[in-house]
């Protein structure tokens, strides 16, 4: 099983964060993006011909050999924000657009305590409710700790322990799993595999050409200051990997 190589057409995993009205941010650009410019970046995503992947799409297309599109991208948005709902599931429905989203399995229907002042989380029943209309949800472990710092077994509760609750609040399988904070390990890696997971998502920026193997797939962060070119330059470019 190999990635694809650079030289075909890159695919790029979007990553998002919080997707809404705010104001200018004065810390953690990356992890805003407004929603007036993720409407434009989504029509700009029709009108220059790009097909909206689903992570099962682009796995099939970049390690089972089926056809990669000439211009291709994945939405993914990490830690499950309520403002999901209200901002950025009726645009992707509006341009037939699809997303994974990525929720931390314990803090469903709670506040995040990793930064102050964010939104509350999505609750069961909204989740529920996307997923019937088709959205994508994935783990971002159950507490949203740095993974690496974990001794083995708790990586393995973390690991394990999201899918399990995930796959019953969604009565789905959950087959992606997404690093919080981007941190992992070689036994994280690891543990996300005999899991049975079929992917792992990163923080490392570059296209998923370049990633190692499927559970150290590498994204494009798009943030609060990314206008319409600079969100063009990253979907069309052949990022190298860094990290």
């Amino acid at each position: 099983m190999n990635v694809r190589p650079p030289e075909s057409p890159p695919l790029s995993i979007l990553m998002y964060h919080q997707i809404g009205r705010y104001p200018r941010p004065d810390a953690h650009r990356a992890l805003f993006c407004h929603i007036d410019r993720f409407r434009g970046q989504l029509r700009y995503l029709k009108l220059a011909g790009f097909k909206v992947l689903s992570l099962a799409e682009a796995y099939r297309c970049l390690f089972q050999g089926e056809p990669l599109p000439k211009r291709s991208v994945v939405i993914t948005v990490d830690d499950g924000f309520d403002d999901f709902r209200e901002f950025a599931w009726p645009a992707l429905k509006e341009y037939d657009c699809t997303a994974t989203v990525f929720l931390v399995s314990t803090l469903v229907g709670k506040s995040a305590d990793w930064l102050p002042a964010l939104p509350p989380l999505m609750d069961a029943a909204t989740i529920r409710q996307l997923h019937s209309e088709g959205a994508h949800f994935g783990s971002h472990a159950m507490t949203h700790q740095r993974l690496s710092k974990l001794s083995p077994e708790a990586q393995r509760n973390e690991i394990f322990g999201s899918k399990a609750a995930l796959e019953d609040l969604l009565g789905a399988e959950v087959p992606d799993f997404c690093y919080p904070y981007g941190d992992y390990d070689q036994r994280a890696r690891d543990l996300v595999e005999e899991a049975g997971y079929r992917t792992g998502l990163t923080c490392i920026r570059g296209s998923a050409n370049t990633s190692h193997n499927p559970f150290e797939l590498t994204r494009k962060a798009i943030s609060y200051g990314d206008n319409l070119i600079g969100f063009m330059w990253k979907v069309h470019m052949k990022h190298e990997r860094k990290g």
